[in-house]
């Protein structure tokens, strides 16, 4: 049995888009446009929003900011739809960009146009109708990291690159610049973590492992399963945060999401991707693969693991400060302050059993 593609659904009222002044700028813009489109959303996504455009079996994919966001902020998609068509020729999984608007007149804010890549995206639990049994669901792993191991081998010294990041200084500018956000999002209540700060300023390593293209948020949701053939990964999405960059402190990013089978339930309790299911690689398992598979000494990599983590707890604590302060009212956020707790001593606890 084949499993659903990843669908679209009705446009949420506080979403929605002008459909006329849509239609317009796509046809002035991509050829072989006919009809009256349809507009539906994707559910995925947490900050930028995500439309299925459809003109009959003609399918694109419109990306833009939530409203009221200015383009300088984190939800750059000008940024975005430029490293997308930079990194397209040198890393195939990457979806073409068919339009970019960036007059405020069209729509109001920047946005961009891409092909549509039909296939399976994996939230918290595999799809039965995957039938993948342990060893099919350890192959699907191990792709997975192959995935990012062919991203981290593109020449990043390419012309059409070397303009993404900074790349050298890159682990200093992240551990400055996260633990600035985790200050400035404290609330009166909320532990300091000074020793956490202090653990990850000491102990960075004294330099980049490799000056990388790097994803910044590789997990399981942010790639597109082929649905005849679920173990290939035919799309990489969510390149906002794609740079230059330490290529394990990617990796490490990605770990401050992997949830194994044997974890406390309170960790169980935060999963967001099929990490626990029979098969799948142990964070210790991931790192070494990763470690075979590049030739890069892991060694040390408790260190990427600990910032991956911080990475994580700053978000949570982020968004709880903002419940806090009244600026969203989503009920969900009410237990944040608890995860934040938890997450601090996570960290304490990979700190103390750490070698370093």
């Amino acid at each position: 049995m084949t499993a659903a593609v990843d669908q679209a659904r009705s446009v949420r009222e506080e979403d929605r888009l002008d459909i006329g002044k849509v239609d317009a700028f796509l046809k002035q813009h991509i050829d072989g446009l006919n009809g009256e489109p349809t507009i539906s959303q994707f559910p995925g996504g947490a900050s930028n929003l995500t439309y299925l455009i459809s003109y009959g079996e003609r399918e694109l994919v419109l990306r833009r900011p939530p409203a009221g966001v200015k383009a300088k902020s984190a939800h750059d998609m000008l940024r975005e739809a430029r490293v997308m068509a930079a990194l397209k020729p040198h890393y195939p999984r990457v979806p073409t960009i068919l339009a970019i608007g960036d007059d405020p007149a069209t729509l109001g804010y920047d946005f961009y146009v891409m092909e549509r890549l039909r296939g399976i995206i994996l939230r918290r639990d595999l799809p039965p109708e995957l039938g993948l049994d342990a060893d099919g669901v350890r192959r699907l792993c191990k792709g997975f990291i192959d995935r990012l191991v062919e991203l981290h081998q593109v020449d990043a010294s390419l012309p059409e690159l070397v303009s993404l990041g900074k790349g050298e200084g890159y682990i200093a500018r992240q551990v400055g610049g996260w633990s600035d956000r985790w200050r400035k999002a404290l609330n009166d209540d909320t532990d300091a973590c000074d020793d956490v700060l202090a653990w990850l300023a000491e102990k960075q390593p004294a330099r980049e492992t490799a000056i990388c293209v790097i994803h910044n948020d590789y997990r399981f949701d942010n790639v597109v399963l082929d649905p005849e053939h679920p173990l290939d990964i035919v799309g990489v999405l969510d390149w906002e945060l794609s740079t230059l960059g330490d290529p394990l402190m990617d990796l490490g990013g990605s770990l401050g999401y992997w949830i194994q089978a044997d974890d406390d339930p309170v960790f169980q309790s935060f999963r967001r991707q099929p990490t626990n299911a029979p098969g799948m690689l142990t964070r210790r398992e991931l790192v070494e693969y990763y470690g075979e598979r590049t030739g890069w000494n892991v060694d040390n990599f408790e260190y990427y693991e600990v910032f991956g983590l911080f990475r994580v707890t700053v978000i949570i604590q982020q968004i709880y400060r903002r419940f806090v302060l009244g600026q969203t009212t989503n009920p969900q956020f009410a237990g944040f302050g608890q995860a934040v707790a938890y997450m601090s001593q996570r960290c304490r606890k990979l700190i103390a059993a750490s070698s370093l």
